[in-house]
């Protein structure tokens, strides 16, 4: 760890990112996608921060525009429960399809959720079907 903290204090962003939560928004200030998603974690939770569901956002917005399909998928969340944003489901959907064209197994079932209700889509079954069924071969339990 001693090592990961002097990389750290070098400013090399993936050091930063795992030398601990006193580094973390040094590491996503850089740029760093994990830690940007972590911190957008931490505040969306309230874990060693006070809860700020505009921070969580921010940090997640970040992460997820270098491709990162976790904060993608969260950001689809927010965007669907207007955590920290005006509702948008069509924002929802958009965040939602992204992390899901990348294998996300949470995504794929929600946008299949998406389609089957007419949540920020035309409501579609067989669209609906389809991202079920890709969930359920990426061992979704919840498609299976």
């Amino acid at each position: 760890q001693g090592v990961t903290q002097d990389a750290a204090a070098q400013g090399n962003a993936d050091a930063l990112a795992d030398a601990g939560q006193g580094v973390t928004q040094d590491a996503a200030a850089q740029g760093n996608a994990a830690a940007q998603f972590n911190l957008g974690t931490m505040y969306y939770a309230g874990e060693g921060v006070t809860q700020d569901y505009t921070e969580a956002m921010k940090w997640y917005r970040l992460a997820a525009q270098q491709g990162d399909s976790d904060a993608q998928y969260n950001l689809s969340i927010m965007y669907a429960n207007g955590q920290g944003v005006t509702q948008d489901l069509t924002a929802a959907v958009n965040w939602c399809r992204l992390a899901a064209e990348q294998g996300n197994s949470n995504a794929q079932y929600n946008l299949g959720t998406m389609y089957r209700l007419g949540r920020g889509v035309t409501q579609n079954a067989a669209e609906a079907a389809k991202w079920y069924r890709i969930a359920a071969e990426s061992e979704n339990t919840n498609a299976q």
